[in-house]
């Protein structure tokens, strides 16, 4: 089924319409300058004492216990738990094997690994399942 040519509102020619706006129609070009501007939405300034925050007050309580629990965990581990190939076998980074969210504190579920291994790790989830270097989430 072809299209018919109309007659176009902006250049008064018969043409293939792109668009109805009301009861008047428009080829591509006119509408492209005749098409209604949207308008601007005015964004209200914030006042200045408001700040949207990064964490929420209960995610920098976390972190605070998490950041010393840290530093204490890699002191007390200080070589990798991982020893892949091409380990650093200095551990700089705490993977949670079975994630953070409710585990985030769980020392339990930490594992003290170099920057590598744990790349290797992330990257490698189904095979670090496989050499218990991380733990199926349910």
């Amino acid at each position: 089924m072809e299209s018919k040519k109309k007659l176009c509102k902006g250049c008064d020619k018969e043409q293939f319409i792109w668009k109805s706006h009301g009861r008047y129609k428009y080829c591509k070009s006119c509408w492209l300058h005749v098409k209604p501007k949207k308008p601007l939405v005015q964004i209200p300034l914030k006042s200045k004492g408001s700040v949207i925050r990064k964490k929420s007050s209960k995610m920098s309580a976390l972190d605070t216990v998490y950041f010393k629990l840290r530093k204490n965990f890699l002191y007390k581990y200080p070589l990798c738990g991982a020893a892949l190939p091409n380990c650093t076998s200095q551990s700089t980074d705490i993977h949670h094997m079975k994630g953070r969210g409710k585990y985030y504190n769980d020392l339990s579920t930490w594992l003290s690994v170099c920057r590598t291994c744990h790349n290797w790790i992330e990257t490698h989830p189904i095979e670090a399942i496989e050499l218990e270097l991380s733990i199926k989430k349910n």
